[in-house]
């Protein structure tokens, strides 16, 4: 049995959900998104919120209810607040900066990295070494989250590179003589 799949997603008021098919749309005030339906769990749309039950009793579907029970709610919280993923830069020289829908990055490479934002993700820069990644699709902004990540990633020796906030990274000692 799933713990997760056996709670009900909650409509909060102002979002609504609607199943057309195989493809769940919910509205809010940040948009709209959509999740196409997997044949191997049941959807029902009930009052205020919903729910989420394997069709069979076989094991592909019930490893497919809690996920699918997990893109539902992430669909709602999506459009009523939005996901927010922030980056920390660490190292002499390394900075960042948002120009229009482009992130310039200068990460110690003699050239500078461009990377563009997709279509509804917003990426700030409060400073130099900040970056805020917000959007209504948790998947994408942890998409972009990533690929800036991968440019340079945080090492373990002087703790140089891009990192997530909140991230550890666990420090090694240098050469002894």
């Amino acid at each position: 049995m799933s713990r997760i799949g056996k709670r009900p997603v909650v409509i909060p008021n102002g979002v609504t959900a609607n199943i057309d098919g195989k493809v769940l749309s919910v509205k809010g005030p940040k948009g709209t998104l959509t999740l196409g339906l997997s044949e191997l769990v049941n959807y029902d749309l009930e009052d205020g919120s919903i729910a989420v039950t394997p069709a069979n009793d076989s094991k592909a579907a019930r490893s497919h209810w809690g996920m699918q029970r997990t893109l539902v709610s992430n669909l709602v919280e999506g459009v009523t607040g939005g996901f927010t993923k922030v980056l920390n830069i660490t190292g002499v020289g390394y900075r960042a900066a948002a120009q229009g829908r482009n992130l310039k990055l200068q990460l110690g490479y003699s050239h500078d990295v461009d990377i563009a934002v997709p279509e509804g993700l917003e990426v700030k820069t409060p400073d130099q070494t900040t970056i805020e990644i917000s959007g209504t699709d948790k998947q994408a902004v942890g998409q972009l989250a990533a690929e800036i990540r991968r440019w340079r990633k945080p090492e373990p020796y002087k703790g140089k590179g891009i990192r997530y906030r909140g991230e550890f990274i666990f420090r090694k000692e240098g050469k002894k003589k």
